[in-house]
């Protein structure tokens, strides 16, 4: 039987490559023009609310549907609606508190933040997911780890997905529609990785939202940019096209006298 601290360390090393890759892509294409600190300073609250969060929906939640789940009971009491509207409700309105604050406001990074901000949740929410998976008997066979890895993938992203729209949404002044549809959305996210726990195939029908929703973000992440820096972002992006289209163009002109050799 492998400890607690064993299966812990496992589970937040998991998380940790997850919310790195979730880092990965989005954030460093925008790297150097928006609000770094902040961002950051939103990793560590996400921390906290998603240690809160992920504790919650852990006892609320995914302890009853286990319970469900292993003894087969005909009638179903594992996601019960209440607690569960309870629990996402929790995470969203303190995750548009937390992107309401006077530092973030004050540069219009709340997509940005929000990207962060959902990153920490997912990982958290992921951390004990997995938790709880690597105490399963069949955890390490091939398809056991194969899920292991999406959760670890997934949560966090989808997580960043929805508080960086939460963000977004901000922006327009869109304040309670934001807070509604993160939780319309978290609670979805929830169910679904709780359903994949024990039924793999049901990331077939998560997924296709995921990469639905990720050409988005960049959008979303831009609206973070000063007008001064989406301006010299233009140009830099538009310099390094020239600098590919040259690369390229001197390597075909190099590879053209050796045919004719």
């Amino acid at each position: 039987m492998v400890s607690e601290l064993v299966l812990f360390q496992l589970s937040s090393f998991c998380a940790l490559i997850g919310m790195t890759l979730g880092w990965r892509g989005v954030m460093t294409k925008f790297a150097g023009f928006y609000d770094l600190p902040t961002a950051w300073s939103q990793v560590f609250w996400g921390i906290v609310l998603g240690g809160v969060y992920a504790v919650m929906a852990d006892g609320l939640l995914f302890r009853p549907y286990y319970t469900t789940v292993v003894t087969s009971d005909g009638v179903y009491t594992g996601l019960n609606i209440i607690s569960l509207m309870i629990v996402v409700l929790f995470a969203s309105v303190f995750s548009h508190l937390l992107l309401r604050r006077a530092r973030v406001r004050k540069g219009g990074s709340q997509p940005s933040s929000g990207w962060a901000l959902g990153l920490a949740i997912g990982g958290m929410t992921a951390m004990v997911i997995m938790f709880r998976m690597f105490e399963f008997e069949n955890i390490f066979s091939p398809m056991g780890l194969i899920n292991i890895a999406l959760i670890s993938i997934v949560a966090p992203r989808a997580e960043a997905l929805i508080t960086a729209r939460h963000g977004y949404m901000m922006l327009q002044d869109r304040r309670w529609g934001a807070v509604l549809r993160s939780a319309f959305w978290r609670a979805s996210l929830l169910v679904g990785l709780y359903f994949v726990v024990f039924n793999p195939e049901g990331w077939v029908f998560i997924l296709p939202f995921i990469m639905l929703a990720n050409p988005s973000a960049e959008k979303w992440i831009w609206e973070s940019v000063p007008k001064e820096g989406r301006r010299r972002l233009r140009r830099l992006w538009a310099e390094q096209a020239r600098e590919r289209s040259t690369g390229s163009s001197g390597d075909k002109g190099k590879s053209a006298p050796d045919e004719e050799e």
